[in-house]
Order: structure tokens, then sequence, then C-alpha cells
């Protein structure tokens, strides 16, 4: 049975189209940064702190409950979601199975075509 991530598409799609340009990086004047998707609250967080503001300031803005809606809602503009460094390194968003079919086909293409004289020929076991 192949279950998706139950992230909107909208998301997933700006995630995968967008690169580390379409982040800011909040909270760092309160020394606890964070890369989100760059979106108008999280440009409004970023005016607030640039202005002095705290915590106090935009809590409201950077809550839970309201950055959980981008997820449940697809609205990328609901609140701040967290990306990463790696927004844009993804080309598509497959299901965690295919995802990890493909890394082992890979991991066995790198080691058969590039690593042969690595890896030794299975010997046959011994059973006394």
């Amino acid at each position: 049975m192949h279950r998706r991530v139950p992230h909107q598409s909208d998301v997933k799609e700006a995630f995968v189209a967008g690169s580390a340009l379409d982040t800011e990086l909040i909270f760092r004047s309160l020394r606890n940064t964070a890369r989100v998707a760059s979106n108008a609250v999280s440009r409004e967080v970023v005016e607030i702190l640039n202005r002095g503001g705290q915590f106090e300031d935009l809590k409201d803005l950077v809550a839970g409950t309201r950055g959980v809606k981008v997820y449940e809602i697809g609205d990328l503009d609901a609140g701040i979601w967290s990306v990463g460094a790696a927004m844009g390194l993804s080309n598509d968003s497959p299901t965690v199975g295919d995802l990890v079919s493909r890394i082992v086909e890979e991991a066995e293409e790198l080691i058969t075509c590039r690593l042969p004289d690595m890896v030794e020929p299975e010997a046959e076991e011994n059973v006394a």
C-alpha cells in the first residue's frame, strides 16, 4: 500500500519548484534561527524583527496552530512552514516506498559499476 504524507499537493509542488532563495531566515535576532518558506507571513515576521520586534510581537503569526493550516488546507500563506536548506533540491515527491527503492537501486548501481574492486565475491559459508 502506498501512502503519501498528508500535505496538500500545492505545498509539495512549491517545495520542489522553490530554491533556497525562496526562503526566509527568521528568529535570527532572537538567537533561534529557522529557515521557512518565503510567503506573506514569513516576510511580515522578518519586517517585525528588523524593526526590533520581539517574540511577543509575532507569536500569533508563527503559532503552530496557524502553520499547520498550510499542510491541512494547502494555503501557502496560512502560516509559516519550515523547509530547511534542501528546498529546491528535490525534483519530485515520491512515496516513501518509491524513494527507498530508488535509493537502493542507485546504491546497487554505484557499487556494481564504480566500486566492483571493493566488493568481495560471496564466499560459501563453512558449515561445521
